[in-house]
């Protein structure tokens, strides 16, 4: 799938995809660096970032939490002006090129109830609900999915 116009996606740029995230509403309290580190340490990991004319606008953030042969796909969000842009697509797509190159079977994630959002792109994207973990706020109800490669 092509890049849309001025938009590039480089690898490698830690505080690049942090400072997007720190613009992602759904995110709340958005994790600094060391939070990063401490998950990334010895282990397998691989970082997106999407960029438009220079500016850092979205990310994808994957590591290899469960070693089961599975890239956990953490973090990743897009700033709201540049959502309608195909970005989020775009990161996923390259997260699952290099899952696959680098022999992963399935990419797992986990999202909330409330972003319905995120559960239609999975859905779109062929992951299916594995696990749903129920919370007292309905909406905080986790649900973890997976899509094989």
């Amino acid at each position: 799938m092509e890049l849309p116009l001025n938009f590039t996606i480089k690898e490698h740029r830690l505080k690049d995809a942090i400072a997007v995230s720190s613009q992602i509403p759904e995110f709340e309290n958005p994790y600094g660096i060391d939070e990063y580190k401490k998950r990334f340490a010895g282990v397998a990991h691989h970082i997106l970032t999407a960029y438009k004319d220079n500016q850092s606008v979205g990310f994808k953030i994957g590591y290899d939490r469960y070693h089961d042969g599975s890239l956990y796909s953490w973090m990743g969000g897009v700033i709201p002006k540049f959502r309608r842009f195909r970005v989020a697509e775009l990161l996923a797509d390259k997260q699952e090129s290099w899952a696959k190159s680098k022999g992963y079977e399935a990419i797992i994630l986990k999202t909330r109830k409330k972003y319905k959002a995120m559960l239609h792109f999975c859905e779109k994207r062929g992951f299916t609900i594995v696990e749903t973990i129920q919370k007292l706020s309905d909406s905080e109800t986790r649900i973890i999915l997976k899509k094989l490669l």
